[in-house]
């Protein structure tokens, strides 16, 4: 535990017990299909290959982001999947997850830019992060979205 009262975990989809990986994409589902009104595959295939980071409290699970690893060397890490439980919105978790999951893209993968596609509507926050869009408004899932990323020499937040 942290002196803030959550403890960090990060993983690779394997190392997760099946109850902690149900809870893991049940939030996610609750929040970007049904909340968000929006069907789209939740389960899109690249979870077995990324990181999951989770902040936690005595066991449950606050918020949560995906990490894609660069294959290559000249390639960005992917943030992903950024999500806050409904029922813990309002204590600044998303700053705290984006701090987090930017330290330990920084700590496993030094040297790369890491890049992420964000709802536009959260453009403001992204870029409290140092992150800055590289390319115009487009439609996801008709959601309107913009790349983002954070260059090696963004300052940390």
């Amino acid at each position: 535990m942290t002196e803030a009262g959550y403890s960090i975990d990060v993983r690779t989809l394997d190392e997760f017990s099946p109850r902690e990986l149900y809870t893991m994409l049940k939030m996610r589902t609750d929040v970007f299909v049904v909340e968000q009104k929006c069907p789209y595959p939740e389960l899109d295939g690249k979870d077995p290959e990324t990181l999951h980071l989770r902040l936690l409290t005595d066991g449950e699970l606050l918020a949560c982001a995906r990490i894609g690893k660069p294959s290559h060397a000249a390639d960005p890490v992917v943030i992903g999947r950024v999500v806050v439980s409904p029922t813990h919105r309002g204590k600044r978790l998303g700053d705290t997850l984006m701090t987090e999951t930017i330290a330990a893209c920084e700590r496993l993968f030094s040297g790369h830019p890491i890049v992420l596609s964000a709802q536009s509507h959260l453009q403001r926050f992204y870029e409290a992060f140092g992150f800055m869009a590289v390319s115009e408004d487009y439609l996801e899932d008709d959601i309107p979205h913009i790349d983002m990323e954070r260059r090696l020499t963004a300052a940390a937040k």
